[in-house]
C-alpha cells in the first residue's frame, strides 16, 4: 500500500490543523493505521493509532484530548484532527499502516512521506 500525507502547514499556538493520509490499493481496511511524528533532533514518536474498523483508538499522553484520529475506509483515508496546538507539536508527521494494534514504530510496514507541521508561539 502507498500512503500520501497532506494537510500540514504553519499555524499559531492554540490553532487547529487536519492532516489526511490517502492510501492506494483495495486493502486499506485490512490495515491498522497510525500517525507518528518526528521533531528536529528527536526520534520518531507515536501519536495515535486506529483499528481496522475505526472503533478502537489510542493516543499518546501528550496529545490525548487534543488530537482525534479517524478513518474513512470507503475513501481509503485516515485523518488526524489536531486542536489546541502548541510549539511542542512542531514536527514532521507521518502516517503508517501495519497489521497489528501497536504503538511500536517497527511494527508498521508502510509509511507516508511526511507532512510538516509548524506551530508558532
Amino acid at each position: 500500500v502507498q500512503l500520501q500525507a497532506s494537510g500540514g502547514g504553519l499555524v499559531q499556538a492554540g490553532g487547529s490543523l487536519r492532516l489526511s493520509c490517502a492510501a492506494s490499493g483495495r486493502t486499506f481496511s485490512t490495515y491498522v493505521m497510525a500517525w507518528f511524528r518526528q521533531a528536529p533532533g528527536k526520534e520518531r514518536e507515536f501519536v495515535a493509532r486506529i483499528s481496522r474498523s475505526g472503533y478502537s483508538t489510542y493516543y499518546a499522553d501528550s496529545v490525548k484530548g487534543r488530537f482525534t484520529i479517524s478513518r474513512d475506509n470507503a475513501k481509503n483515508t485516515v485523518y488526524l484532527q489536531m486542536n489546541s496546538l502548541n510549539a511542542e507539536d512542531t514536527a514532521v508527521y507521518y502516517c503508517a499502516a501495519g497489521p497489528r494494534l501497536t504503538i511500536a514504530t517497527m511494527e508498521y510496514d508502510y509509511w507516508g512521506q511526511g507532512t510538516q507541521v509548524t506551530v508558532s508561539s
